[in-house]
């Protein structure tokens, strides 16, 4: 005896997912999760919690290329230093990197402070001028929505300076040194 045939039928609109129907018109399936397929080889598709979680991956071309296009205008609006903020006056700051979200709406801006000193007391300042760098970037850049830009501080020169000095250390050059008896 042969299976009953069953087929998908796409719900009403404004609904999501389908059910699983059979040809007379009762439902089998109340669940609002989609029946998935019995056919060979068939890979059921991943649940909507598992589709939207952020995945690890890298940034694409024209993420960078916006981000690279951002770092060059804060890098040139810090070197005019048009500010009312007086913290940011006479503050010699550099744009190291930018990393912009994939919807190009948010952007968050790594930042060192010229002469080595403390960047933390820089970065309140920077938090209330954001607003000000949000119209500059629209007034320089097109873009279809100028993104919120986001400061935080450059720990990558210290991390060198740190991995630096530990290798220059004795311990650790005495076992980077060539052996002596080859």
């Amino acid at each position: 005896m042969r299976p009953k045939l069953r087929r998908l039928q796409r719900p009403a609109r404004g609904r999501h997912g389908r059910v699983l129907r059979d040809r007379d018109g009762p439902r089998l399936s109340k669940s609002p999760k989609p029946v998935a397929d019995t056919k060979p080889g068939h890979k059921p598709r991943a649940s909507k919690t598992a589709r939207s979680k952020p995945s690890a991956k890298p940034p694409t071309q024209r993420q960078m290329r916006v981000a690279e296009e951002i770092r060059h205008v804060l890098s040139s609006l810090f070197f005019r230093g048009e500010f009312r903020d007086p913290d940011l006056t006479d503050a010699k700051v550099t744009v190291t990197e930018v990393r912009i979200s994939p919807d190009l709406k948010n952007a968050t801006a790594f930042v060192a402070r010229l002469g080595r000193t403390d960047i933390d007391a820089l970065l309140p300042a920077l938090k209330r001028a954001a607003p000000f760098f949000r119209v500059q970037l629209a007034h320089e850049m097109r873009l279809r929505v100028a993104p919120q830009v986001s400061f935080q501080p450059d720990t990558t020169l210290d991390y060198a300076m740190h991995v630096d000095s530990l290798l220059r250390a004795p311990e650790v050059a005495r076992d980077l040194a060539p052996d002596p008896e080859k």
